[in-house]
């Protein structure tokens, strides 16, 4: 969903039309997402991911398709790039109501989102895999060693990750 800066829906495009060097701004969501032992599920992008391919990024990421429900498109998410059911997540919560960002990546494609962060929980007993599409690798990490390598080496993360880590209202879970 293509919006304007209030964040008002402004019309649609196809995700492979809208992500450019001329990027729109549109409507998009990050999601966290920890374990039973308060450990955060990172991903590492796919290498043939458009945009920044093979970096390391929080849980997942997507964008809403028209008409959908940003928590609805969390949930779909979920299931498409981790294979995880809706009902295996727990608590999911709207941490960063106002979170936006521009980036450009090497190959001049630009990122250019309203990106409402949420944090949920990971049912002790669900299932975790990965779409290959979407994701190479997986990684549980303890909050506090995500911060220290994101300052030491912020170029091995998505911007998107390490702009949200600013964030004051994720503080509280990372």
């Amino acid at each position: 969903m293509l919006v304007d800066d209030l964040g008002n829906a402004i019309g649609t495009a196809n995700k492979s039309e809208v992500h450019t060097a001329d990027t729109p701004l549109h409507l998009a969501f990050s999601c966290w997402l920890f374990n039973a032992d308060g450990e955060l599920l990172m991903t590492r992008r796919a290498l043939s991911k458009l945009t920044w391919p093979g970096v390391w990024t929080n849980s997942f990421c997507g964008h809403p398709a028209p008409g959908e429900a940003t928590e609805e498109a969390v949930y779909r998410r979920a299931q498409v790039e981790l294979g995880i059911a809706p009902e295996d997540i727990a608590g999911l919560e709207l941490a960063v109501t106002d979170f936006r960002y521009r980036a450009v990546d090497s190959s001049g494609i630009v990122e250019h989102e309203i990106c409402p962060v949420y944090v949920a929980q990971l049912r002790p007993d669900a299932q975790v895999g990965s779409n290959p599409d979407e994701v190479d690798s997986l990684a549980w990490v303890v909050p506090a060693t995500l911060r220290a390598a994101a300052e030491s080496a912020p170029f091995v993360f998505s911007p998107w990750l390490v702009e949200e880590l600013a964030q004051p209202g994720l503080r509280a879970y990372v």
